[in-house]
C-alpha cells in the first residue's frame, strides 16, 4: 500500500507545482490595456478642483473603460511637489506654478507643461443672517489683514469678525493673498491677520460659515451652497458691485476670478494626452458648468 500512497503524493505535488508555475508565468506576463488591464493615470493636487477632477475621472472611464484616473487632493503645492518628484502624471493647480517650483522641476529634469482646463470665481461668503451684501476689494483686504475687526465698520451689526482662510499650502490661499489682500500689487506686503483661522479644506470653510454668524470666508464657486451667502464685490469705491457667477466671470466683471490648471511633466503622450484632450472638449466642459465652475471659451458648453 505504501508505494501507491507515495505515487499518489508525488502526482499531487507535481500537479501543485505545475499550477504554481502557471500562476507565476501569468504574473510575469500581465495583459496590456488592449487585453483588458486598466492603465492608471495618477492625478493629484488642488482641493478646489478635486470634485471636478473626480467627476471627470468617473466620466472618462465610461468613455475609455481601459483607463482609470486616480484622483487625490492635498492642495496645489502638494500636487506640484508630486509632479516635481515624478510621482504623479498630472498635477491640479488653482494657481500658476511658482518660479522656484519651476526651477526645482527643471533641476530634476522635468519641464512642466501648463494647461488651462477651467475658470473659477472665488466667492466671499458669510452666514445667511449677515445683513452685509457687498464689499470692495479694499474692504476685504482691510478685514483679512486685521484693520477692520467689527462688522459694524462695513454696514453690519456690532459683532466681531471671525476670519476663515484656507491653509498656506492651498493655491486658493496664495491667490487670495496676492490678488485680494495685496490688491495685485507686487510691492504690497500685506499679510493675513494672525487671528485668521486656517482650515485644510474648502468644505471646512463652508461648515464654519454655516455655523458662525460672525464668520467670513472665501471658497471656489463650485463649493458654494444655498445655505451660505455670497457677497457682491467691487474693484473700488464708486465702482459697480458684481456677484460671483459664470456670467460675470466670463464678462470680466467679477474681480476675484482665476484660471484652473493641470500640469504634466513634459508634453503629454499616449493616454495622458488623450485624457487632457477630452477634458478640453465639450462633454468635460459641460461638467465644469454643472459643478459651478466656469468653462473655458469656445467649448460648446451651454449656460
Amino acid at each position: 500500500m505504501r508505494p501507491k500512497t507515495t505515487s499518489l503524493t508525488l502526482k499531487l505535488i507535481a500537479l501543485l507545482l505545475a499550477v504554481l508555475a502557471l500562476g507565476g508565468c501569468r504574473r510575469q506576463s500581465a495583459p496590456t490595456a488592449e487585453e483588458g488591464a486598466a492603465a492608471i493615470i495618477q492625478n493629484k493636487g488642488s482641493d478646489t478642483m478635486v470634485n471636478l477632477a473626480l467627476a471627470w475621472a468617473e466620466q472618462y472611464q465610461l468613455f475609455e473603460p481601459h483607463v482609470r484616473v486616480a484622483v487625490t487632493g492635498g492642495g496645489t503645492g502638494t500636487g506640484i511637489a508630486a509632479l516635481i518628484n515624478g510621482t504623479v502624471d498630472i498635477a491640479n493647480a488653482s494657481r500658476r506654478i511658482k518660479a522656484e517650483e519651476l526651477e526645482e522641476a527643471q533641476g530634476n529634469g522635468i519641464e512642466p507643461v501648463e494647461f488651462v482646463v477651467a475658470r473659477d470665481a472665488i466667492a466671499v461668503i458669510v452666514h445667511p443672517s449677515n445683513p452685509v451684501d457687498e464689499l470692495t476689494l479694499q474692504q476685504i483686504s482691510d478685514i483679512y489683514s486685521g484693520k477692520i475687526t467689527n462688522w459694524q465698520a462695513v454696514g453690519g451689526e456690532d459683532r466681531p469678525i471671525v476670519l476663515l482662510s484656507r491653509e498656506t499650502n492651498s493655491g486658493t490661499h496664495v491667490y487670495f493673498l496676492e490678488e485680494v489682500l495685496r490688491l495685485g500689487q507686487s510691492d504690497n506686503k500685506t499679510l493675513f491677520s494672525p487671528d485668521t483661522l486656517l482650515l485644510p479644506s474648502s468644505e471646512g470653510i463652508g461648515v464654519e460659515v454655516r455655523q458662525n454668524p460672525n464668520a467670513i470666508g472665501y471658497d471656489g464657486l463650485g463649493y458654494v451652497t444655498a445655505d451660505m451667502k455670497t457677497l457682491a464685490v467691487s474693484r473700488g469705491a464708486g465702482q459697480p458691485y458684481y456677484p460671483p457667477t459664470a456670467k460675470t466671470v466670463n464678462a470680466g466683471e467679477y474681480p476675484i476670478a482665476r484660471d484652473l490648471y493641470m500640469y504634466t511633466a513634459g508634453e503629454p503622450q499616449g493616454q495622458i494626452k488623450a485624457y487632457l484632450e477630452w477634458i478640453l472638449g465639450p462633454a468635460a466642459q459641460q461638467t465644469v458648468l454643472e459643478l459651478g465652475f466656469v468653462p473655458i471659451s469656445d467649448t460648446g458648453a451651454t449656460p
